[in-house]
């Protein structure tokens, strides 16, 4: 785990008397809507954007792409998410690592056939970044992805051929690449057939950015189910209101 210590008490940002309505894509002003991480830099005080220095890239990555995979109906469950990513910041490979081997394992077994090789890749791919970086997964994430790979054997045994031949990655090729692994693991899990169709998509898709989320917490140190500098109980009353007859 990282040494920041993000425990401290801080003072709660306010929460805005109007907010923007969560929706798919950009959009250039709060008027027209905020995807999630437009919230998040509206909430954290920053220049509009969805890619807001507040929030880890590649877990913005994946907030974004989640939240473009999520039926209009099922995103509102992820605005009470926003404030969670708010000073989820940092570079470090092993926490990337780390992220991209949650996207990957989670979408593995649910993705379609076409697209279990990529995230197979990206499975052992990450487990051998995290092994050469000295911190190998651990616990219930390398059960996950021990699972995963069970459950997949010819994506796997594809990616191994072909992880065999890959050349050494630069550190700015991996931070990309784990970028691009949170976001295709959140788009193959938008396009599953799932038994549960469209509803199951989006719980499974939320509680894969909740997961993420509880991760980066850890790692940094943050307090288990701290909100974000965003008070808990008045945010979660915003969100009611302005998700009110959806």
């Amino acid at each position: 785990m990282a040494d920041t210590d993000q425990t401290r008490t801080t003072p709660a940002l306010p929460v805005p008397d109007v907010l923007p309505l969560l929706s798919r894509g950009r959009h250039r002003r709060p008027r027209s809507g905020a995807c999630f991480m437009e919230m998040a830099s509206y909430l954290a005080g920053e220049r509009w954007s969805d890619h807001p220095a507040c929030t880890s890239p590649v877990l913005a990555a994946l907030a974004r792409s989640v939240n473009d995979r999520t039926s209009d109906q099922g995103r509102s469950r992820l605005g009470l998410l926003v404030p969670r990513v708010i000073g989820l910041v940092g570079d470090d490979p092993r926490l990337e690592a780390r992220l991209a081997l949650r996207c990957a394992a989670t979408a593995l077994p649910l993705v379609a056939e076409d697209r279990q090789r990529v995230m197979a890749v990206a499975v052992l791919s990450s487990q051998q970044q995290l092994a050469a970086l000295g911190a190998p997964a651990d616990g219930e994430l390398a059960e996950t992805a021990a699972a995963a790979l069970a459950g997949a054997p010819h994506a796997v045994a594809w990616a191994r051929g072909f992880t065999t031949t890959m050349p050494p990655s630069s550190r700015r090729d991996r931070h990309r690449g784990a970028e691009h692994v949170a976001a295709s693991a959140a788009v193959g899990i938008g396009l599953a057939c799932l038994p549960g169709g469209q509803v199951e998509v989006d719980a499974v898709l939320h509680d894969l950015l909740a997961t993420a989320i509880a991760d980066v917490e850890a790692w940094t140190g943050r307090r288990p189910g701290a909100r974000g500098p965003v008070d808990a109980a008045a945010w979660e009353q915003a969100c009611r209101l302005t998700t009110a007859g959806r």
